[in-house]
């Protein structure tokens, strides 16, 4: 179990915060919450507690109904909130935060999060010392402490689409080769370049940012990062991963497939392969990932039949739902 921040007491902290507002920012930490009150103060109060580097906390409220920005205000008056009357999703969200960013380095930070060990202080000074590298990331955990893998990923290739259809990477979960999109076995542990840094804990200068147009706006809710990431490798950029800037992430835990949530990332998926595979996989890569539902259907259909388990037969039918709505889906976002 990993160690949880420590505890601050309210004139410590209420030092440390006149301490930090005398200081241009050198990290703006950048927050979009919906309906995560508990939580979202929780990753606050754990940013403050852990974070010595100069730095500003900027919050977009995405319309939450569950009283969430008047509870932030409240707790932490210091804090930039911007509490919007519509919900912008992940992308939109953060155009509407960057432009009251002061400081050089944005640090996307989740708020389903808890920060630990100066996490934060971490990773920036591992990005000044991999300056090539122009986007970083961490490892998370769960909240057991157990790795949560899922920081960042492997580029999807006309081989990986390949390896996930036909259930490979499930098969061989720990092969790099079958499974490279998670990366096999690797549990986040070393210092290493990656394709994909995830955006629940995602550092990059404000330049670069710039320089790239942030987040596209037609990524409402899956694939931003992705997208960011692999535009920031087509000029260059070798985004990287430390160890040593380690945070607890409740998100992506195992459940069961919702068919809406689904239906989303997988049209985001789509829209990945169409923007970003080599012009001579772009079209078989697609569709063979058209037919991973109904593949994924098959496998646990027969599943359930040799070994009778409840969890196969719904997620059969859950996988069902996802390929008979595959016109949700299969031609990814609409043209602009």
């Amino acid at each position: 179990m990993p160690d949880m921040p420590v505890d601050v007491s309210t004139d410590q902290l209420a030092r440390r915060l006149a301490a930090k507002n005398r200081e241009a920012p050198e990290l703006s930490v950048i927050i979009v919450s919906f309906n995560t009150s508990e939580m979202t103060l929780a990753c606050i109060e754990s940013v403050y507690a852990q974070t010595t580097v100069p730095f500003e906390v900027i919050v977009v409220d995405n319309a939450s109904t569950d009283g969430s920005a008047r509870a932030i205000g409240e707790a932490f008056p210091q804090v930039h909130l911007i509490a919007e009357q519509t919900n912008h999703g992940f992308a939109r969200a953060h155009d509407v935060a960057v432009p009251h960013a002061s400081a050089p380095w944005l640090l996307l930070l989740n708020p389903d999060t808890v920060v630990l060990d100066s996490a934060l202080d971490n990773l920036l000074a591992f990005a000044k010392t991999t300056p090539a590298a122009g986007i970083w990331g961490g490892r998370t955990l769960y909240p057991d402490g157990t790795l949560n893998p899922y920081s960042c990923w492997g580029r999807m290739t006309l081989w990986s689409v390949l390896s996930r259809t036909l259930g490979m990477s499930g098969i061989f979960a720990r092969s790099e080769v079958f499974n490279s999109e998670v990366m096999g076995g690797w549990k986040r542990d070393t210092e290493r370049e990656v394709d994909i840094v995830t955006g629940c804990l995602f550092l990059i200068r404000r330049d670069m940012w710039d320089r790239l147009g942030g987040f596209d706006p037609d990524f409402t809710m899956y694939g931003e990062e992705a997208d960011l990431c692999l535009r920031g490798k087509a000029i260059g950029l070798r985004p990287r991963i430390t160890p040593h800037a380690t945070i607890i992430h409740y998100g992506g835990a195992s459940e069961r497939v919702r068919a809406d949530k689904m239906v989303r990332l997988l049209r985001a998926k789509v829209e990945l392969i169409k923007r970003h595979f080599a012009p001579g996989t772009r079209t078989v890569g697609y569709h063979i990932f058209r037919i991973w539902p109904l593949s994924r259907r098959i496998i646990y259909t027969l599943a359930y039949k040799l070994r009778g388990r409840p969890s196969d037969k719904q997620k059969a039918r859950d996988w069902g739902e996802i390929w008979t709505r595959r016109n949700e889906w299969q031609s990814g976002f609409p043209a602009r």
